[in-house]
């Protein structure tokens, strides 16, 4: 048992007690420092990391590549957020929130920036009419899963991620009260796949696409180290779900971009053309 903390009346930051990730969490918004993004040949800019909200992004870029929408070439620039990018006045013009990922859109008249991983994930997916359905009831179904992403992934990353694998110290309570939360979300999704084979029914979308590198990595053992902790075998449906979109070219090129660590060949720090994932 650790010590009991008593709040004091006003909170202060403090560094020393941030951990991991002291050095980019901070309690203002923007800039830093000044400095501008670079801009590749391509009309889509995409400023971002592989963590899962970053490869969202990048499967869904190749996604659309792969289905022939030529347009949907992209420039991807590394953010090294560690190294305090996205905190840069050129990013932080992209995204006031200084998260990745962040996109900018060359294409139209006036550059459009897109920012929220979700909301990147459907400004693609109407700009090229694809992996989005067209009836109101299996678009509405797609976009319940698409906020329930938004909304759940918080819990499972900076709950039960941070306090499992990345705070200062392993404390019980916290850990407890987010592997409680990430298996009860693991459970909605087993139960929604136990009888379709995507999320939001026959057809695969951004619902698959948003939710696979968050819940499909952590089944398959790539996620804060977790799968036998949270016995990931309690859920075929999701296992089998997960397994199949891994196959994917798309999937398995997407997750490749902006990636600095693990498997040198998993690795690709930029990508400006189609050939640098060859």
């Amino acid at each position: 048992m650790t010590t009991p903390y008593t709040p004091p009346a006003v909170w202060t930051w403090d560094t020393a007690n941030g951990g991991e990730f002291a050095n980019i969490n901070r309690p203002v918004a923007g800039p830093t420092h000044d400095k501008a993004l670079p801009v590749g040949q391509h009309p889509l800019q995409l400023y971002s990391l592989a963590t899962p909200n970053g490869v969202k992004v990048t499967i869904m870029l190749e996604e659309l590549l792969a289905l022939g929408h030529s347009g949907a070439e992209y420039d991807a620039w590394l953010i090294r957020i560690g190294e305090g990018d996205q905190f840069s006045s050129g990013f932080v013009a992209v995204n006031p929130n200084s998260k990745i990922p962040a996109l900018l859109d060359n294409s139209t008249n006036k550059p459009v920036r897109v920012f929220e991983s979700g909301s990147i994930l459907l400004y693609l997916a109407e700009k090229f009419g694809a992996l989005l359905p067209e009836d109101p009831a299996q678009k509405t179904e797609v976009m319940n899963w698409l906020f329930w992403q938004m909304g759940s992934a918080p819990y499972l990353g900076g709950g039960f991620g941070h306090f499992y694998a990345y705070a200062p110290e392993k404390l019980e309570y916290p850990i407890n009260r987010f592997a409680m939360e990430a298996k009860r979300q693991l459970d909605v999704l087993e139960r929604q796949l136990a009888d379709r084979p995507y999320i939001a029914g026959d057809h695969y979308s951004i619902a698959d696409i948003a939710i696979w590198p968050w819940y499909g990595a952590l089944v398959l053992g790539r996620l804060y180290d977790a799968a036998e902790f949270l016995s990931v075998s309690d859920y075929p449906n999701v296992l089998r779900w997960a397994r199949a979109i891994d196959a994917r070219p798309a999937v398995q090129r997407g997750r490749r971009v902006n990636r600095t660590w693990g498997d040198e060949s998993e690795q690709l720090e930029e990508r400006h053309s189609a050939a640098d994932l060859d």
